[in-house]
């Protein structure tokens, strides 16, 4: 069995790990104290060296982001963190700012230093008070100690809870004040993104990732994942099981390993389908226990790893109920720009919401499939292709399910639908 391996998660035990004693305490600030003496560009080689991928979704190497940022042009340069955590199942981020604030300001410190920039922004949503309450503290005791305001700024923006502000474009027009909307690239974000001035945008842990990076070697981060996925990564258990939680592992590690240590599904009942990367990712059966939990192993059997957000689902769940509460999301959550995804959107939940309900014939769901097939790389960000992926791989694992719901008008999992289908049928 792959074996966990604490790296961000390894003080979360500690009851003051959130402060900066408790973060000091295990070497805090030394990995920042070592990169600032050293050329910001040998930072970024071994970032790129080490393997780290970003970990807010499309799994990008983080290092060769860093190295788009044009050097000597003479303008000022940013970065900002992407803490709008808000997709359904997805809960990395918050546990990780709730725990170890001061990594991540670490982690500034170093990429600041890096991109040559000297401001960061840390956008995190609204409704997070508790997580906004931390972070500010732990910039606060930062700045106190004197360890930001020598050269890097950071700023914490608070967002107003739009899921459309997590894609990187709209986060940086929500930033300038303006309605959350995604932006027309090229231009892409390091060469005009915040104030049209050079930028990066990371995921909190990809950025939290980098001090430990700094501090023992990109060797040792190469050391631990797969080929391709190198490092460690906070993987979200959700949903039906004995312990919900994080667990910091490998890259490459099954869904049936991390089950077994969080005691399986919950008692007496069976795995149907579950989430490897969120609600935005096509879904997986039972028959994907065993599929390595990387970017290569997840892609290859047909889905995206994402968030590393594991939903788990048992046999009691209703696929299509799922599937229409997650639509529901999508099309409330969409900003209207295009309307592949404003219009698509929305006939997908009218669709699903009589399918759920039985009504309809088998035909909607071939129209169900047109209209993700017109939506499906068409919209502006990728949003649309999110709110397509439960759909698809609903129907392509669970297509008995909906028709179930139609030759019994009505949710087979619902009593009431189920008594009255048995009595029509006797």
């Amino acid at each position: 069995m792959t074996k966990l391996a604490p790296v961000l998660s390894a003080h979360w035990d500690e009851k003051d790990s959130f402060t900066l004693e408790g973060y000091k305490r295990h070497g805090g600030y030394t990995a920042s104290a070592k990169a600032l003496t050293m050329d910001p560009d040998a930072i970024i080689q071994l970032v790129k060296d080490s393997g780290l991928r970003g970990r807010g979704g499309a799994g990008f190497p983080t290092g060769m982001k860093w190295g788009f940022i044009p050097q000597g042009d003479n303008k000022d340069h940013y970065l900002v963190v992407n803490a709008d955590e808000s997709e359904p199942g997805t809960c990395k981020d918050t546990p990780l700012l709730m725990a170890n604030p001061h990594v991540l300001i670490e982690g500034c410190i170093i990429a600041c230093h890096a991109i040559r920039a000297k401001h960061a922004f840390i956008y995190i949503r609204g409704e997070v008070t508790h997580v906004v309450r931390r972070v500010n503290q732990a910039i606060q005791d930062a700045y106190a100690a004197g360890i930001l305001g020598n050269g890097v700024d950071v700023v914490l923006h608070i967002g107003a809870g739009a899921y459309i502000c997590g894609e990187e474009t709209a986060l940086l027009d929500s930033l300038e004040g303006f309605r959350g909307q995604p932006r027309l690239r090229p231009p892409f974000p390091a060469i005009a993104g915040l104030y049209a001035r050079p930028t990066v945008v990371n995921n909190v842990e990809s950025i939290a990732s980098v001090p430990a990076i700094i501090k023992n070697g990109a060797e040792w981060y190469q050391s631990m994942g797969t080929e391709k996925s190198k490092g460690t990564t906070l993987y979200s258990l959700s949903g039906h099981v004995v312990n919900p939680g994080q667990f910091e592992a490998p890259l490459g590690i099954t869904l049936r390993e991390i089950l077994d240590l969080a005691g399986g599904v919950r008692p007496g009942h069976t795995l149907k389908f579950w989430t490897p990367g969120g609600s935005s990712t096509p879904l997986f059966t039972d028959a994907h226990l065993d599929v390595p939990l990387d970017y290569e192993g997840v892609a290859a059997a047909g889905s995206m790893l994402g968030t590393k957000a594991l939903q788990i689902f048992d046999e009691t769940t209703c696929v299509v109920r799922a599937v229409l509460r997650w639509t529901e999301f999508y099309k409330h959550e969409s900003c209207g720009k295009c309307t592949p995804c404003r219009e698509g959107t929305w006939w997908l939940v009218q669709i699903l919401r009589d399918l759920e309900a039985g009504k309809g014939t088998e035909a909607d769901l071939a129209k169900l499939l047109d209209l993700c097939d017109n939506i499906m790389g068409r919209s502006f960000c990728a949003l649309g292709d999110g709110a397509t992926s439960p759909i698809t791989s609903s129907i392509k694992y669970f297509r008995d399910e909906y028709i179930a719901h139609l030759t019994q008008g009505g949710c087979p999992f619902d009593p009431v639908a189920s008594t009255l289908f048995a009595g029509a049928g006797a």
